[in-house]
């Protein structure tokens, strides 16, 4: 599994603490550079300035809403292009969903997800990168 991961860069964006440690743990076995972020302020930040190949963002962050950070990253980004985006999200509504692909991210699961199912997205992302 850990070849389409290899010498890629991962932000994982969370204010779950708990999450958050799962998330950087199982992308760091893949061999993948992973960095971390808690907050929507310092994701962008994060984003702009090492440009990762993939970010996994929370919807929902203090400082910042996920949907906040795609909106400010839409301006240096389009769709299909790095970082490719997935957004993790305890909203279940479509609406929410709607409006994650409206600012243009890649991916989007609804909390609870089995792991292997962000794992196959976020293979299926790197391997065009």
């Amino acid at each position: 599994m850990a070849e389409p991961f290899d010498g890629k860069s991962i932000l994982i964006v969370d204010d779950d603490r708990d999450i958050l440690t799962a998330l950087e743990i199982a992308f760091k076995e893949t061999g993948a550079t992973v960095s971390i972020a808690s907050d929507g302020n310092t994701a962008v930040t994060m984003a702009l300035e090492n440009n990762p190949d993939l970010m996994i963002l929370d919807a929902m962050l203090p400082q910042r809403s996920g949907f906040l950070v795609l909106e400010k990253l839409k301006a240096k980004k389009t769709r299909g292009s790095k970082p490719y985006i997935i957004m993790i999200t305890g909203n279940t509504g479509k609406r929410h969903q709607v409006w994650a692909e409206s600012l243009g991210v890649d991916g989007y699961l609804n909390k609870p997800f089995r792991m292997d199912r962000l794992f196959e997205s976020a293979s299926a992302l790197l391997a065009k990168a």
